[in-house]
């Protein structure tokens, strides 16, 4: 007797990952009236216990610094809001010879939105078509006033808090209004000021007033380790509970993606995945497929679909997925300002993230680089981290209270600059598979080389002399370790360190030479999208976050009118 072959269900979309593309993604398609199932290759999230927000370093065994030290200077304590590591046991990845590269990479529902810097900069016009402009790179197969409307949709969606101020390097969006300045941000904008360095409040994804039922920030200003109230953005608070309402939501976690499974006729029908719990391998059925993994494992991801029809992997005939990867330029510098000094404590009180910042303001000059940067900066009396007072140990001599004294004198009177700018693609950064390396479920892992331009070190060096101006004519003692030649001329970040990397599976009219249309669909798979940075065709000196939503938003309204229409 034959075995009866039981059908498997199909959901409409199966989306992959549940950061900021695949969250905005699920909310918009389940509302649309779809059935989305999502897989998450890390764990589910419960922010009353997983998130760090209130808890004092004494409370902690190491006090935040964890067993021997081994987050000391690292960004993910154990403070950070959950699962951000630069390194996972069991996940590796590979520099090629010769390139500097780190990858952060969140296994967690909610993924990297769970402690991002909630910057939220709209793309300029000038950003989509930077090619017209400066003939290098590549223009967006769409305008600024295709993403526009869905810009508005986000931020009044999310709640982002800024001013109007007609700069046309940095567009005006849809503001609450913005926190006030604090005495260091005071500090900055008079030197700028007086230096024509244009200095305006920022632009966050924080509430400053009450939302679509989530409330105002309380001003702990500690929102890099999760906020349980959802005064601040992440997929996993804001946009994950509005798809699961719908009751069209399913949601897999600690599920590994390994393979999209295409059929005879080239479309995509199946995503292999390894149940990380039971370590067996499982398959979930969809008519449609939202790739937003982050550029990197998006890449990945399609790279390792390998079929007949594929064999260079999945949408990859124009050879182009893994290529044309970015990451922001940054490069860093403190200032140390005697007249805060010996401050009494004071109220403090803000997010947890910058109040003023420095959008592009050299836009509409000659400079010797193209392009641009923003600058961020902070500086105060926040909570004391561990190695707090490392450098100053270093360069002063005592002990007990007299080391003490010297400590509390110093407290608060820094204020730190780094530089955000954009890098222009180029043919020696990119990833790929490592033909000799697999993670922990067998599956290959990437490989990636990196190298900067002459044009990012010329900018770094730009900042580096625009900082020391600011701290100077504030008054300051400009700090840097910054130095002209070696591995890191003028501080250049070494590639992936911003966690800005976007542009492995970029758009565009040709699909020669590009992997998606304009909606993020793949040219050679009708019913395949990615929509995470991956979808990226330059990395402008704007955090790409608000534009991987608004990019998302509109690819989850298109999928939803071609399935109407019967054309996926």
């Amino acid at each position: 007797m034959s075995e009866v072959m039981r059908s498997p269900k199909v959901y409409d979309v199966c989306i992959i990952g549940s950061g900021a593309a695949g969250g905005t993604a699920a909310k918009v398609l389940t509302e649309g009236g779809l059935n989305v199932v999502m897989l998450e290759a890390g764990p589910a999230l419960n922010p009353e216990k997983d998130y760090k927000e209130h808890v004092w370093p004494y409370e902690l065994p190491h006090r935040g610094v964890g067993v021997g030290g081994k987050y000391r200077n690292e960004l993910n304590g154990e403070f950070l809001a959950p699962n951000g590591f630069w390194d996972i046991e069991g996940e590796p990845y590979t520099p090629a010879p010769g390139s500097r590269f780190r990858w952060f990479r969140s296994r967690i529902v909610g993924g990297r939105t769970n402690h991002w810097g909630r910057i939220a900069l709209r793309y300029a016009p000038v950003d989509f078509k930077s090619r017209s402009n400066d003939g290098m790179g590549d223009d967006w197969p769409l305008s600024y006033e295709d993403v526009a409307p869905y810009y508005d949709k986000v931020e009044s969606y999310i709640g982002v808090f800024g001013t109007k101020e007609n700069i046309a390097s940095a567009p005006d969006g849809v503001f609450l209004p913005p926190p006030v300045p604090r005495c260091t941000e005071t500090i900055v904008k008079k030197a700028c000021d007086k230096l024509n360095v244009t200095c305006i409040p920022s632009r966050l994804a924080i509430l400053t007033k009450p939302l679509n039922g989530r409330p105002a920030c309380h001003y702990c200003a500690q929102c890099g380790r999760g906020c349980i109230s959802a005064s601040n953005f992440s997929s996993s608070q804001v946009m994950l509970p509005k798809a699961q309402a719908t009751g069209r939501f399913t949601l897999i976690t600690d599920a590994m993606a390994r393979e999209v499974v295409v059929n005879g006729e080239g479309k995509a029908q199946a995503v292999l995945y390894i149940d990380k719990i039971t370590r067996s391998e499982k398959q979930v059925h969809a008519k449609a497929f939202m790739v937003a993994a982050s550029a990197c494992e998006s890449a990945r991801l399609l790279l390792n679909s390998k079929s007949k029809l594929f064999p260079d992997g999945l949408a990859n005939s124009s050879g182009v997925v893994g290529r044309y990867l970015t990451d922001s330029v940054g490069s860093d510098a403190t200032g140390y300002f005697p007249q805060l000094e010996n401050m009494p404590p004071h109220n403090h009180d803000g997010v947890g993230g910058m109040h003023m910042y420095m959008p592009w303001w050299k836009f509409n000059r000659k400079n010797d680089f193209p392009r641009g940067y923003h600058i961020e900066f902070g500086g105060g009396r926040s909570m004391p981290g561990v190695g707090e007072f490392e450098d100053l140990c270093d360069t002063v001599e005592g002990y007990g209270p007299a080391l003490k004294q010297r400590c509390r004198k110093s407290y608060g009177a820094y204020i730190g600059f780094d530089g955000r700018g954009e890098m222009i693609p180029n043919e020696n950064s990119y990833c790929e598979l490592d033909p000799n390396t697999v993670d922990q479920w067998g599956i290959p892992v990437l490989r990636f080389h990196w190298q900067w331009g002459e044009n990012e070190i010329k900018m770094a060096k730009d900042m580096q002399e625009t900082f020391r101006a600011i701290v100077e004519e504030a008054g300051g003692i400009f700090q840097s370790k910054a130095k002209p030649d070696g591995e890191r001329p003028y501080g250049i970040a070494d590639g992936g360190v911003i966690i800005h990397e976007i542009g492995t599976a970029r758009m565009g009219n040709n699909p020669k030479t590009s992997v998606l249309n304009q909606y993020c669909q793949a040219h050679d798979v009708k019913n395949l999208f990615v929509t995470d940075g991956a979808a990226f065709v330059s990395n402008a000196d704007k955090n790409p976050t608000l534009t991987i939503m608004a990019l998302s938003w509109r690819a989850s309204d298109y999928l939803m009118d071609q399935a109407k229409k019967g054309s996926l």
